[in-house]
């Protein structure tokens, strides 16, 4: 970065970064940090691939050899170019993609081949702290055992009531028993050992005379399986990467195949929506066009009242304004005289009132002079 703003500090004159605001300083020199940080880890990882390779593949000249790498001395230290050389030299001599990622492949191999190594180790460790601890367990149960029963034996068992001291012979017994007991054991142990032994030499027998048969695989034979081994292991990457991309084939043939599904489900959710709806409008239509039939019907019925007004309205004459005056007069006459009748039904109804009044008035009067006389004649009987 120094190089190039110097080169063009040079070409110019003038230093572009003076017309930069620190917002953008401060995005530039952020930029510049992750590209340094991208860079040093691949320098890193270069550098360990060039490590491990060297010794085996490119000696002592492939320092200078390898793209990406500076011109070196005898000392092993950089030697100053020129700067137009510098820039179109690092253009040249920087990794292409491919190469990165051959690399970086080469790089993930032998991790892997580190953690397997390292796990392989770890199993071993573990396996041996576990046998550790199982026979540590087995030493601490016998010694527990042992403990109680020295205490139930010895301890307890063979004290005597009258001097609550311990009784020698037993004690003595006891532990003859026990050195009986692990002499028998390691006799055991020896009569193991000795078939074992004895197997061992049974097969390193069966071993020397495959190896006088020739049926024992020689250094040649290891370095042919070490080939096609690796002719094998070479086909299976092949056929890993394959089995890859197949997975990722299968893997964006699975979502586009949910996509689908996901629309295929859309769709038919909304064709039935549009089918109850399609079934909704026809009932609408069908109600529409039975409305429409009564309306028709009625609209037949209208246009022939309309018809007979417009028959009565064509045919209709206005009378004169003198006729009407004269059926207004004879009009206001007849109100009158129906007025004057009115007042008059009125007088005569009370007078029939009147008269109807008086008249009862004469019955009962009648009919208590009757009853008054035949009160009398009855008394004169």
């Amino acid at each position: 970065m120094e190089d190039a703003h110097s080169v063009d500090t040079d070409a110019t004159g003038e230093d572009p970064l003076h017309d930069l605001t620190d917002d953008q300083l401060y995005h530039l020199v952020e930029e510049t940090i992750r590209a340094n940080e991208v860079l040093a880890a691949e320098t890193n990882m270069f550098e360990k691939f060039l490590n491990r390779v060297e010794p085996r593949d490119t000696g002592t000249g492939s320092l200078a050899s390898t793209p990406g790498l500076g011109i070196r001395d005898e000392k092993g230290h950089n030697r100053k170019r020129s700067k137009s050389k510098s820039h179109t030299l690092d253009r040249s001599m920087k990794l292409n993609a491919e190469q990165k990622c051959d690399i970086a492949q080469r790089e993930i191999e032998e991790l892997r081949e580190d953690i397997e190594r390292m796990k392989e180790e770890s199993e071993k460790v573990l396996d041996t702290y576990k046998a550790i601890m199982e026979e540590a367990d087995m030493r601490l149960s016998e010694m527990k055992k042992e403990s109680y029963e020295f205490e139930r034996d010895i301890v307890k068992g063979s004290v005597n009531h009258r001097t609550n001291k311990v009784i020698a012979e037993k004690c003595m017994r006891y532990f003859e028993d026990k050195l009986r007991a692990r002499d028998t054991l390691i006799e055991k142990l020896r009569l193991k050992n000795s078939t074992l032994k004895v197997q061992k030499k049974k097969l390193m027998l069966q071993l020397k005379q495959k190896e006088e048969m020739g049926e024992v695989l020689h250094e040649v034979d290891f370095n042919q399986l070490k080939i096609e081994n690796q002719q094998y292991l070479e086909k299976i990457d092949e056929r890993n990467q394959d089995l890859l991309r197949l997975k990722l084939m299968a893997g964006n043939t699975l979502q586009v195949l949910n996509s689908y599904k996901k629309k295929l489900h859309t769709l038919t959710m909304e064709a039935e929506r549009l089918e109850s709806e399609i079934s909704s409008r026809q009932e609408l239509q069908t109600r529409i066009q039975n409305e429409t039939q009564l309306v028709e019907v009625e609209r037949a019925k209208a246009e022939q009242i309309n018809k007979r007004l417009r028959k009565q309205l064509a045919n209709f004459k206005v009378p004169d304004v003198m006729d009407y005056v004269a059926e207004k007069a004879s009009l206001y006459d007849i109100q009158k005289k129906v007025k004057s009748w009115e007042r008059k039904v009125d007088i005569a109804e009370m007078a029939l009132r009147t008269h109807r009044k008086t008249w009862n008035q004469m019955q009962l009067t009648g009919h208590m002079n009757a009853a008054t006389n035949w009160s009398a004649l009855a008394m004169e009987v």
